[in-house]
């Protein structure tokens, strides 16, 4: 299956739509992701903080599927910000899952009350010169982090994975990545899934595509130019996930669901302004 792409400033793709992973643990949890990655996924999400990149390394080695054609994804805590700290975190992410470098190490947040994210990308750069990193982005910035880092180095993001889906649309944010070439990459996709796909909207686009409500929302995330990571660890949901990157929704019917946006639309309380993951 070939899945639409979308490409950074620096020539950089990833795939509109890749497989999150985050409670995918085990044994369970690596069948899983080999699963997903046998259909036909090419884009692994994790992080330290999932405490399973053993188990998305052991997915991708008993997939079958040559090492060359996988990107697979991992972020630095935030308890691991400083420079040494965080040197060593990204080499025990390599080493867990299996790889001779990450294909893309993001920063998960920014944490700007601790304020060491700008030691911790320095940390990205220098292990993406040293060849176990290749590519090398964040998680969770808003502008001021975004301006930050690349002042401090001169070096760019080739994504932002934040908070996006219909009832927290972040256009500003698109429209600011799209504009410096930086990839969004969009967690909890599906935002909350139970009362989403009920929407009225939703449903009646899902009926005039002949396609469900969650496919809906994934083709609405590609017509926007957003790479989606959903999660799903049966066969069933990751194919139908899969699918849904070749609808084509209408321009109308994309800026219907946009409008389904809220002030309150945050599935919790993570301002990156405000909110700490360690």
């Amino acid at each position: 299956m070939t899945l639409p792409q979308f490409t950074a400033h620096n020539g950089f793709a990833l795939p509109a739509v890749g497989l999150g992973t985050y409670r995918l643990n085990g044994a369970a949890g690596a069948e899983a992701i080999s699963a997903g990655i046998g259909l036909g996924y090419r884009l692994i999400d994790s992080a330290f903080n999932y405490e399973n990149e053993g188990a998305v390394g052991a997915g991708v080695a008993g997939s079958g599927v040559d090492r060359s054609e996988l990107i697979v994804t991992t972020k630095l805590p935030g308890r691991h910000h400083a420079s040494a700290k965080a040197r060593t975190s990204i080499e025990e992410s390599r080493f867990r899952l299996g790889l001779d470098a990450t294909d893309l190490h993001l920063i998960h947040w920014p944490n700007p009350s601790v304020g060491l994210y700008g030691e911790a990308w320095q940390a990205l750069v220098d292990a993406q010169q040293r060849g176990t990193v290749r590519q090398v982005g964040v998680s969770n910035f808003l502008t001021e982090h975004l301006d930050r880092i690349e002042s401090e180095t001169g070096v760019r993001p080739v994504a932002n994975q934040i908070e996006v889906h219909p009832y927290f649309p972040q256009e500003e944010a698109l429209a600011l990545h799209a504009e410096r070439g930086i990839l969004t990459v969009a967690w909890s996709p599906l935002g909350r899934a139970k009362e989403l796909l009920q929407e009225p909207v939703i449903v009646e686009v899902a009926g005039a595509h002949g396609i469900t409500p969650a496919q809906v929302v994934i083709a609405w995330h590609v017509a926007r130019g957003t790479v989606s990571i959903p999660k799903a660890s049966s066969a069933e949901h990751q194919r139908a996930n899969l699918e849904a990157a070749s609808v084509v929704l209408e321009d109308a019917e994309v800026e219907a669901i946009t409008a389904l946006g809220r002030p309150d639309g945050r599935l919790f309380d993570a301002d990156p302004a405000t909110h700490e993951e360690m």
